[in-house]
C-alpha cells in the first residue's frame, strides 16, 4: 500500500546550497527549428571546449497526450546557459520493433562520448549504451533485457571495470512501482554483471514509490557525487498536467558513493536537493506538473556544479551550487 506524503512535509535542500538559474527554462520547444512540443530530460557534457546537450523531444499537439513521435535533438553552448539547437533532429529510430528512444545520458570516458538511453520496444523497456566519435553517428554497444532503464555510466573505470547505475523494473519482487537503484560492472561495456543494490526506496525519507539514477556521477575528493530522482505518490492528487490525473511528484535527490566501491552509499541528503515548489515552470502548465528530473551534471574547475534537469516533462532547466556545499549535504549513511 502506498503511503501519502503531503507536499508541505518535504522541504527542499537549504537555499544556499542549490540555486535555480535566473534564465530558466534554458531550452524550450520555441527554440527548436523543427516540430517540437516537449523538450526535457537531456544529457549534457562539456566536450572539446563546448557544452553539448542531447535532449528528448516529444512532438505533437499542445495539450494532447497522444504524440506524433519522439526524437533526440542536439544543442550546443559556449557557456552552458544559452543554447543553439541543430537545424534537424539528430536521432529518430525507424524499426517495427522499436517504438521510441528517449532520456539520453552522456558521459565522456577517455575522450569518447558514451550515451545511455531508454528504448521502448514491443516486448518491454530496454536500456542501452552507445558510443560516438563525432556526434554524427552512434554505435550501439549493448542493450539490456526488459525491463531496465535510467542507466548512467561512471566517467572512468573503477577497479579495472566500467561501472553503471541502473533501475530495473522489479514488479513481482517489490510490487508495482517499488523500484530501486542498482549497479553493475563490465570489462568492455558490452557484457554486464556483478550487480549490487545501491539504494532502496525505503532508505529515502522523501520517496514512497520509486527511485532511479539521474545524472552521471562526478568524482569529488569525498566520493562520487550522484543525483537521483525520487518519486512520492499521493492518491489524493488530482489533475496536474495534460492527463486526467497525475498522482506522482518527482524530486531530485543527492547521495555520495564510495570512490573504490561505488555500490556503497556513504552519504545521503535527507531532503530533496530540488523539489517542485517555487518555480512556475516546474509546477504549472506542463505536460506532467510537479516533476524535476536531472539528466546532466558538470563539475567546473571553479568548483561550481551545473545540474541540468527536465521540469514538468516540458522544458530543460539549470541549477547550480558549489561542490563542497553539495557534498556537505550528504549525511553519513550506515549502508544497506
Amino acid at each position: 500500500m502506498s503511503v501519502s506524503i503531503p507536499c508541505a512535509s518535504i522541504p527542499g535542500a537549504p537555499a544556499t546550497a542549490i540555486r535555480r538559474h535566473p534564465a530558466n527554462p534554458i531550452l524550450t520547444a520555441s527554440q527548436i527549428p523543427y516540430p517540437a512540443t516537449l523538450i526535457f530530460n537531456a544529457g549534457v557534457i562539456k566536450h572539446q571546449g563546448r557544452y553539448v546537450m542531447v535532449f528528448r523531444n516529444d512532438y505533437g499537439r499542445e495539450g494532447d497526450t497522444h504524440f506524433d513521435g519522439t526524437n533526440l535533438g542536439i544543442a550546443t553552448s559556449v557557456d552552458g546557459i544559452r543554447w543553439e539547437a541543430n537545424p534537424q533532429p539528430w536521432l529518430k529510430i525507424e524499426d517495427k520493433e522499436i517504438r521510441r528512444v528517449y532520456d539520453p545520458r552522456l558521459t565522456v570516458i577517455d575522450g569518447r562520448v558514451y550515451m545511455c538511453f531508454a528504448m521502448d520496444t514491443n516486448h518491454g523497456v530496454r536500456g542501452g549504451i552507445a558510443v560516438t566519435e563525432d556526434f554524427d553517428k552512434f554505435d550501439i554497444l549493448s542493450l539490456s533485457t526488459p525491463d531496465n532503464r535510467n542507466m548512467v555510466l561512471f566517467p572512468e573505470k573503477i577497479g579495472g571495470k566500467y561501472v553503471r547505475l541502473e533501475r530495473p523494473f522489479t514488479v513481482y519482487s517489490r510490487g508495482r512501482d517499488r523500484f530501486d537503484i542498482w549497479s553493475g560492472s563490465s570489462p568492455d561495456l558490452r557484457y554486464w554483471g556483478d550487480h549490487h543494490l545501491v539504494l532502496g526506496v525505503e532508505h529515502v525519507p522523501f520517496a514512497n514509490d520509486k527511485l532511479g539514477p539521474a545524472a552521471p556521477p562526478v568524482r569529488t575528493k569525498k566520493g562520487w557525487l550522484c543525483t537521483f530522482h525520487a518519486v512520492d505518490r499521493d492518491d489524493t492528487r488530482g489533475k496536474h498536467g495534460w492527463e486526467p490525473a497525475w498522482k506522482k511528484r518527482y524530486t531530485a535527490g543527492l547521495m555520495l558513493l564510495d570512490l573504490n566501491e561505488p555500490h556503497k552509499v556513504i552519504g545521503l541528503c535527507r531532503q530533496p536537493l530540488l523539489a517542485p515548489e517555487d518555480a512556475a515552470y516546474e509546477r504549472d502548465g506542463g505536460f506532467r506538473n510537479n516533476v524535476i528530473f536531472p539528466g546532466g551534471m558538470i563539475l567546473e574547475d571553479s568548483g561550481e556544479v551545473k545540474i541540468y534537469y527536465g521540469a514538468a516533462d516540458t522544458v530543460e532547466c539549470l541549477a547550480t551550487g558549489h561542490v563542497d556545499d553539495l557534498v556537505a549535504l550528504c549525511e553519513p549513511f550506515a549502508g544497506l
